[in-house]
This record gives C-alpha cells, structure tokens and sequence, in this order.
C-alpha cells in the first residue's frame, strides 16, 4: 500500500549518510568564513582592535621638543654687541621606564580588545551554527508534515472505499479530512517560519536575504571528544570572556606602575642660541664683534609636588585590579553554571534520540497492523489517527533532538572560546 511504501521511505531517510553530511558540514563552514569576512559587527569590533594598537606609539613617544624665539625690542648691550634675539629648543624626559610604563599599559588593552573582538566572533558563528540546525529542523518539520498530509489523504482514500462498501462512516471521512486541515495550517506556519529564519540567517552573514541555504539530509549524531572535565577546564582556560578580564587586570597593573613612576620627577635639556647685533665699541677686533653667544645646556627638572594626584591614580589602578578579579570570580562562577546546565541539555537531547527512535519504529508496527485491521473490518480508525499523529510527533521530536545535540555541542565550543 502507500502507507507502507511511504513508511519504507520514512526509515531509509532516517539512515546518516556521512559523505552528504561531511558536504553539510563543509557548506557550513563556509558560511562562517563568509561571516567572519562580511558580519558589520565583526569588522566594527575588528577595526576597534586596530585602533587600539595605534594607542600604543602614541603613549611611547616623547613629548614634542619645544621651540621658542625672542626679539628684543630693547637689545641688550653685551661686550661683544647688542642681543637682537634668542631662540630656544627643549625636550622633556619623564622618569626612567615611564614611556614603557605607558605602552604596556595600551598593549594589555589592546590583547583585551582584541579577545573582545574574539568572543563577539566566537558568539557570531555560535550563532550562525544554531540557526543553520533550526533551519534544518524547519526543513524537516516542513517535509515530515508534507509527507503525513499524503499518508493521511491515503487514508481518505481507504475510508471512502469502506464508506462506499458500507463498512464504515463518513464520519472517518470528515476525520480525516479535519486532520489534513490541520496540518496544511501548521504547513504554512512553518513556511512562514522558514522564510524568517532565513534572512536572519543570510543577514547574520551579510549577504542576500534571498540566497540558498544548504542543509545535510541529517544531522550527525556524533558527541563530544573530549571529557566533561576537560571541556570545563578548557572553558576555565580559554573562554574569550575570561582572557578580556585578565587583560584588563594585567593592563591595571601596569597602570599601577606608570602612576607610580609619573609621580617621580622629569628631565627638561635644552639649548638656547642667541643673536648679537656689531658693537659700537672700537676697541674690540672685528672678529670678536657681533660674535653670537651659543649657551649650551640649560637643565631643567619637574618636581611632581602635588602628590594627592599621583597617589589617586595608584589607588585607583589598584581598586581596579580589585574590581576586576571579582569580576573574574563571578564570570568562572556564571560559565560553570552555564556549561552545568548545556551539559544538561545535552544529555538529555543524546537521550531523546534512541528513546523516539524506537518509539517511531513501535509506531510504525502499530499503524501496520491497524491498517490491516481496518482494510479488513473497517474497524478501529481513530485509533489510525491518533497512531499517525504519534508518528509525526516522534519523526518531529526526533529531528528536534539531533538539532538540541549540536546546538549544546556548538554552544560548549563557544564556552571554550573555540
């Protein structure tokens, strides 16, 4: 029968065949790449990165020398001659190992900005991963119900044939066709829910809403490689969160440091040139008259007297350091939690998949021998219709828990800052 051929179908698709997957797999790589390449967010938080770096030769570098230049307008008379005009070049020297002070301070900054810009990425593709698997069981939901709505009108068919023959209702009939009318409403539900998920998808890679999304005919099954224990370690270790905060909490350190160090006194050299006019004393030789004086060096040092600043910056690096360790507690605290309850998740979606397996097999034996007994008696039809809605909620409830075990597997990658 119909039915039959159309289980046969059923349980030869819920077969994995590895190299359609491995194809899946491949295309969704792309897609990350694709978004690694195009996201708006990504790039944006890429670019803050860069601009970060640029901190770094800004803080090392000495101030600008100062040049100044004066004319007298009231020259003064020196031995030699009148002083026309004076011109002075300076430079400033902070204490001993302040400009590398500074630039570790902005280069810690910039490895915290850029693990920010690491855990926006890692969270981006975690992202893309779970709608690429609710896609998937969109597409699923969308072919299992297609696939009851032609096995339920076969029924139709087989309840007409009773009716006409005189054993059975058009009772079957109207059944039938309200469960056929429920389904097509549940169609386009989920017509319309596709439709949505995949522009947010193509947005998320910020390409055309419209283009085609690639799916494996099923997911894989596979779990993880590594122990709990060890993805919790890994998470402890590596989790782009973390890295930010112990960036920032090495970058206050440093900070501690350059405040210590500003509050020690600077240097100031310079060289002062200056301009004489000939003198109008004869007695002087030609060479010795309007000889220009060279004064070289002038020394000069900056007493930070004002310490109330000085030892607020320190206290204010160390308060941050504080701040930030606690911060540290309390993220390790949350992502504990957090991966507690997706291992949760996972083992009960690794669970789900064996138990409505079986139960959809159990249901396809049941309908066979129904089938049978109403093609003979017409006998037991409600008992068809409540059997097929069990089989669309195991096939459904099957494809739900293979997308929930690679979405808990994604979302542990991205725990890991994978």
């Amino acid at each position: 029968m119909k039915a039959q051929h159309y289980i046969k179908i059923v349980l030869f698709t819920l077969l994995f065949v590895p190299g359609i997957f491995l194809r899946a797999q491949d295309m969704l790589n792309s897609y990350l790449q694709d978004a690694a390449n195009h996201n708006p967010e990504l790039k944006s938080r890429f670019s803050e990165y860069m601009a970060s770096l640029e901190k770094i030769p800004q803080v090392g570098t000495l101030p600008d020398p100062t040049v100044a230049f004066g004319y007298f307008i009231m020259p003064v008379e020196t031995r030699v001659g009148p002083q026309r005009a004076r011109i002075s070049a300076s430079q400033m020297f902070p204490w001993f190992g302040t400009l590398g002070a500074r630039k570790d301070v902005v280069a810690e900054e910039a490895k915290s900005k850029y693990e920010a810009f690491q855990e926006v990425k890692s969270k981006l593709f975690f992202t893309i991963k779970s709608a690429w698997y609710t896609i998937y069981f969109t597409e699923k939901a969308i072919d299992i119900t297609l696939h009851n709505i032609r096995l339920l009108q076969t029924f139709r068919e087989l309840s007409l044939i009773k009716v006409r023959s005189g054993l059975a209702s058009s009772v079957d009939v109207l059944r039938v066709d309200m469960e056929i009318a429920d389904l097509e409403n549940q169609l386009l539900l989920l017509k319309d829910n596709l439709s949505t998920q995949q522009i947010t998808f193509n947005n998320l890679l910020n390409v055309e809403d419209q283009r085609e999304i690639v799916l494996p005919d099923t997911l894989s099954e596979a779990g993880f490689s590594l122990s709990f224990d060890v993805m919790l370690d890994s998470i402890r270790r590596g989790n782009h969160q973390l890295m930010e905060l112990e960036f920032m909490s090495t970058s206050y350190m440093e900070q501690e440091r350059a405040a210590k160090k500003m509050g020690a006194p600077g240097f100031k050299i310079g060289v002062d040139y200056i301009f004489v006019g000939k003198s109008s004393n004869p007695a002087l030789s030609s060479s010795e008259s309007g000889r220009d004086a060279i004064l070289f060096p002038t020394i000069g040092i900056t007493l930070p007297l004002y310490r109330n600043k000085y030892k607020a910056m320190v206290r204010e690096a160390v308060l941050m350091q504080e701040a930030t360790e606690y911060k540290k507690v309390n993220k390790v605290n949350v992502l504990e939690t957090t991966f507690a309850n997706v291992q949760k998740e996972f083992n009960d979606a690794e669970r789900r998949i064996p138990f409505y397996r079986k139960q959809y097999e159990r249901a396809v034996k049941t309908m066979n021998i129904l089938e049978t007994d109403y093609a003979t008696s017409g006998r037991n039809f409600e008992e068809i219709l409540r059997v097929e809605r069990q089989l669309l909620n195991y096939r459904l409830e099957l494809e739900k828990a293979r997308a929930d075990k690679r979405a808990a597997i994604a979302f542990v990658g991205y725990l890991m800052g994978n």
